[in-house]
């Protein structure tokens, strides 16, 4: 899954990396090393600009809301609940087949925290059993240092209770597609501690490597199948895990030391 990550670069780096094409200031979001859900986060997307007479669509950063909430809801209370989109069943899902048709984008991020359990309650957890505590906290990140760029999916809801031209009549809002963890060794693995990402979690963000990201955000990709064959995992060894500070369990505290990387597992911690 996806619960909580990090995402600290610079908007006009973001730009440059996705060769966006339009960006509003006025959008600027703080780094941010603790996002969690609800949170405004950055998503790269393609679609038409408003109000524009050219309707070919346009590469955007935007700043949309971390929950996604579908168009029909009839309020927005379940967004917490919609942070994650499986990617072996988004194309089936009521909340998600309709953004992932037309509606997709991507969430950069410097990386994501998970937490990792003993086995027993492992076992427990993807038996769907028990929910899991969480334990000694991991930061997984590109090993080479470029943007985890995670698969997302963007949707557009009407607060029916507030006038059209209300700031706040439209939520912008998306989710974060995950996939199996990677079972191969790390490309860069903790002395101590898990040596693949499916010793960490089950569940991960399915990261889109650079020659899938003009497909994924093409609006005019709607062929099922071919959409489908992007949510293949990336190969394995491009990431690494370390042990971090279990401050980031709180989501008050954020600042770069929460990345910092420990010699190996905080005391009374797992592993």
């Amino acid at each position: 899954m996806c619960g909580r990550y990090a995402a600290s670069r610079r908007p006009e780096d973001l730009v440059g990396i996705f060769d966006v094409q339009k960006w509003e200031p006025e959008e600027t979001l703080a780094p941010d090393w603790n996002v969690a859900p609800t949170k405004e986060v950055y998503a790269i997307l393609e679609r038409p600009l408003k109000d524009a007479a050219d309707p070919r669509p346009v590469r955007q950063l935007r700043a949309l809301k971390w929950g996604l909430v579908p168009s029909w809801a009839k309020s927005p209370e379940g967004a917490a609940r919609m942070i994650n989109a499986r990617a072996e069943t988004v194309h089936e899902k009521p909340s998600f087949r309709g953004p992932f048709a037309s509606r997709r984008c991507i969430l950069p991020a410097d990386g994501y925290y998970e937490w990792v359990t003993a086995p027993e309650e492992r076992e427990l957890e993807e038996q769907g059993k028990r929910k899991r505590p969480r334990k000694q906290p991991y930061f997984v990140t590109p090993a080479d240092g470029s943007v985890f760029a995670m698969a997302g999916l963007y949707e557009f809801w009407r607060d029916r209770t507030l006038p059209d031209d209300h700031p706040l009549a439209w939520w912008a809002t998306c989710t974060v597609l995950t996939t199996e963890a990677e079972r191969g060794p790390l490309g860069v693995a903790p002395a101590e501690g898990p040596g693949s990402l499916a010793e960490i979690h089950p569940r991960m963000p399915l990261m889109l490597t650079p020659d899938r990201w003009d497909a994924w955000l093409d609006p005019s990709a709607t062929d099922k199948e071919r959409l489908k064959g992007l949510l293949a995992p990336p190969p394995e060894g491009l990431m690494r895990a370390y042990a971090v500070t279990t401050a980031v369990s709180n989501v008050r505290n954020n600042g770069p030391e929460l990345l910092t990387e420990l010699s190996g597992p905080e005391e009374g911690t797992l592993f």
